[in-house]
C-alpha cells in the first residue's frame, strides 16, 4: 500500500476513533430527564454517570500517551477502542444505575487511552509538510463531535431509546478496531515511563473529593463518610503533589506551575469547565423537567449554544497569536459569566426559548474565546519538548474542572430544590447557576489581576531544547496547540 494512502486510512480511522470518544463527553447530557424517570435514578446517580466516565477520563489521559510509547502506539489505541466499545455494549445493556456507572467509568478509561494516541499516530503518519493539513482536520472533528453532543443525544433518546446513545458506539467499535489493526502502523516513542505512584495519587484524590461533595447532598456535610472521603481526599491529592516534586519522570511536572502564565491559564480553564459544564449538567434537563421540550428539541436548543463555539474558536485561535491570549481569556469568562447571570435572572417555570438565545450564543462565545487561546498560552510558557506534556495537565485540569462542577453545583441544587416539582426544580437551580457564574467570575478577575508574559520557556530552554523547539516550530506548528484542545 502506498504511503499517501495509508497517511489517509489512518486520518480516516483516528477521526472516526476521536468523534465518538469526545461525543460520548456530552452525548448523556440530553438523556438525564429519561434516565432518571426510566432507572429511577437519584440526583446523585445522575451525576456519576456524567463523572464516572469525565473523572477516569482526566486522570487517566496523562497516562495514555506515556502508554502508546512503552507498549506500542498502534497496539494500545486498538485495547483503548476495544475497551471503550465494549463498555459502550455494557452501558447499554445496564438495568441499573450502578452497572451504568461503572460502564462510565470504564469507557472514560478506554477514551483517555484512545484520546491522546489519535494525535501521535496522526503525528506520525505525516510527514511534516502535510502535518498540519492533517492536525486541521483532526481539531475539526473534535469541535464537530463537542456541537453535535446534545442534538445526536436528543435524537437518539427521542427516536429509539437512551440505550442507543451507547449501543450506536458497538458496530463502528467493532468495524473500526480490525481496520485499524490492518491499516496502522506500529510505532514506539523515547517516553516510555510511567508514573505509577503518581497516577493512583491522583485517582485516590479527585475520588475522594468528588466522593464527598456527592453524599454530602444525602448525608450531610458533618456525616463522618463525607468528612473523612473529603480529608483523604485532600491527602493524597497533597501527596500526589510532594511526590510529583520528587519523581524522576512525574506525570505532571510542578515546575509548569512555577511559569505564571501555565499557572494562571489553568487556573482560567478549570473556573470556565466548572461554571460552564457544571450548569449545562441542569439546563438541559431544566428544558425538559420545567419547560416540557422533547429530548430532540432540547438538543436542537442547546445547538446555539455548542454551535456558536464552533464558529467564534477559529477566529479566536488566530486573532490570539495576535494579539495576545489574556484579553481574550478575560473577554472569554467574562461573557460566560455574564450569560449565566443573564439566565439565572430570567428563569422560571414558563420561560420561552427565545429569551435563551442570545446568553447561549454569549455563552457559547466566551467558551470559544478561552478554548484556541489558553491552549495558546499553556504551549508558549514551555519548550517544545514539553507541549505534550502541558498540553495533556491542561486538558486533564479542565476535564476535572468539570467533574468539580457537577458535583458542587448538584450539592447545591439538592440542598436548596429537587426533582419533586418544575417550582422545587427551579428554586435549587438558582442557586447553583449563581455559584457557576462567581466561579466563572472568579476565573476572569485572576487573569485580569495576574499579568503574564507568554514566552517564559524560551529564556529558559537550553541551546539543544531551542534548536529542537525551532524545529518543532516549523515543522509541527498546530500540534502542541491541539493537544490541549480536546474538549
Amino acid at each position: 500500500m502506498s504511503g499517501s494512502r495509508r497517511n489517509g486510512w489512518t486520518l480516516g480511522i483516528v477521526s472516526v476513533a476521536l468523534f465518538m470518544v469526545v461525543l460520548d463527553n456530552l452525548v448523556v447530557s440530553v438523556a438525564l430527564p429519561t434516565i432518571h424517570r426510566d432507572l429511577g435514578a437519584s440526583i446523585q446517580s445522575l451525576e456519576w454517570t456524567v463523572n464516572a466516565y469525565v473523572l477516569a477520563y482526566a486522570v487517566l489521559l496523562l497516562t495514555g500517551a506515556a502508554l502508546g510509547d512503552r507498549f506500542g502506539r498502534k497496539r494500545m489505541f486498538l485495547a483503548g477502542m476495544a475497551v471503550f466499545t465494549a463498555a459502550s455494549a455494557l452501558a447499554a445493556l445496564a438495568p441499573s444505575t450502578e452497572l451504568l456507572i461503572i460502564a462510565r467509568a470504564i469507557q472514560g478509561t478506554g477514551a483517555a487511552v484512545v484520546t491522546p494516541l489519535t494525535l501521535t499516530l496522526l503525528a506520525e503518519a505525516f510527514p511534516n509538510e502535510r502535518r498540519g493539513m492533517a492536525i486541521g482536520v483532526w481539531s475539526g472533528i473534535s469541535g464537530i463531535a463537542v456541537a453535535l453532543g446534545p442534538l445526536v443525544g436528543g435524537a437518539v433518546v427521542q427516536g429509539i431509546s437512551w440505550h442507543w446513545i451507547f449501543w450506536i458506539n458497538v458496530p463502528i467499535g467493532i468495524c473500526l478496531i480490525p481496520l485499524a489493526a490492518r491499516m496502522l502502523a506500529e510505532s514506539r516513542g523515547p517516553y516510555g515511563a510511567l508514573d505509577i505512584p503518581g497516577l493512583l495519587l491522583a485517582c485516590g484524590g479527585a475520588f475522594g473529593i468528588v466522593f464527598g461533595l456527592v453524599r454530602s447532598q444525602s448525608l450531610g456535610w458533618t456525616s463522618p463518610t463525607v468528612l473523612v472521603s473529603l480529608i483523604a481526599g485532600a491527602v493524597l491529592l497533597g501527596g500526589f503533589v510532594v511526590w510529583e516534586l520528587r519523581a524522576a519522570e512525574p506525570m505532571l511536572p510542578m515546575a509548569f506551575f512555577a511559569k505564571r502564565s501555565f499557572a494562571v491559564t489553568n487556573v482560567a480553564s478549570l473556573s470556565m469547565y466548572f461554571g460552564m459544564f457544571g450548569s449545562i449538567f441542569f439546563l438541559s434537563q431544566y428544558m425538559q423537567d420545567v419547560l416540557g421540550y422533547t429530548p430532540l428539541q432540547a438538543g436542537m436548543k442547546l445547538l446555539v449554544w455548542t454551535g456558536a463555539s464552533m464558529v467564534v474558536a477559529p477566529l479566536a485561535g488566530v486573532f490570539s497569536e495576535r494579539l495576545g491570549s489574556r484579553p481574550f481569556m478575560i473577554a472569554g469568562l467574562s461573557l460566560q459569566a455574564g450569560a449565566l447571570a443573564w439566565l439565572a435572572g430570567m428563569l422560571s417555570t414558563h420561560m420561552h426559548y427565545s429569551q435563551m438565545i442570545v446568553p447561549f450564543i454569549m455563552a457559547g462565545s466566551g467558551m470559544a474565546l478561552v478554548f484556541a487561546p489558553s491552549a495558546n498560552a499553556v504551549l508558549s510558557s514551555v519548550s517544545a519538548q514539553q507541549a505534550g506534556q502541558a498540553s495533556g495537565a491542561n486538558n486533564a485540569i479542565r476535564e476535572v474542572g468539570g467533574v468539580l462542577g457537577v458535583a458542587v453545583l448538584a450539592s447545591v441544587f439538592s440542598g436548596a430544590g429537587g426533582y419533586g416539582s418544575p417550582e422545587l426544580f427551579l428554586h435549587g437551580l438558582l442557586p447553583a447557576m449563581w455559584v457557576g457564574v462567581a466561579v466563572l467570575a472568579f476565573g476572569a478577575l485572576v487573569v485580569l489581576a495576574f499579568p503574564f508574559h507568554t514566552r517564559e520557556a524560551a529564556q529558559e530552554a537550553s541551546p539543544r531544547g531551542m534548536a529542537r523547539a525551532g524545529e518543532e516550530g516549523r515543522a509541527e506548528g498546530p500540534r502542541g496547540v491541539l493537544a490541549g484542545d480536546t474538549a
